[in-house]
């Protein structure tokens, strides 16, 4: 039997139980919210184990990749480190202030760990935005100099 028989199987297996447990959810009255609650829960349970699975064979086939070309490897180490440079230049200049949402209700305090990781992210975003245009920009020029 060869792989891809088999994992046609596999899907149809995965299918016909999601189709099963879907199937149950339609059959209960939405106003019996303790009936509903048991039913979804196995879906639910069922579609975090598909996930779980899906991005740990996703993560292992994507590091067997790079460690069997040591050129790819020498690349992703590159990324790796441009994007740990981006980070601690966005930590070093991130704001420690309040965090406020649109409702001006403080969603954390100052001088809080949360408040100084939020401006982090807010700062790498801008900082790879700007990048991102940067470098578009400039390959955009290369290709009209061409």
């Amino acid at each position: 039997m060869n792989s891809s028989r088999i994992l046609t199987i596999l899907v149809a297996v995965i299918s016909v139980i999601g189709f099963v447990l879907f199937i149950r959810v339609l059959g209960v009255d939405e106003e019996n919210v303790q009936e509903l609650s048991g039913v979804v829960s196995p879906l639910v349970g069922f579609s975090l184990v598909l996930l779980y699975v899906t991005v740990g064979i996703a993560v292992v086939a994507s590091f067997l990749g790079i460690f069997k070309n040591s050129g790819a490897l020498k690349k992703t180490l590159l990324g790796v480190l441009g994007l740990g440079v981006v980070l601690l230049v966005s930590y070093l200049i991130s704001d420690d202030g309040q965090v406020v949402d649109a409702n001006k209700e403080v969603i954390a305090a100052a001088q809080s760990s949360v408040s100084k990781l939020t401006s982090t992210g807010i700062w790498t975003s801008l900082v790879l935005l700007v990048l991102g245009g940067a470098f578009f920009v400039f390959d955009l020029f290369k290709g009209l100099v061409k």
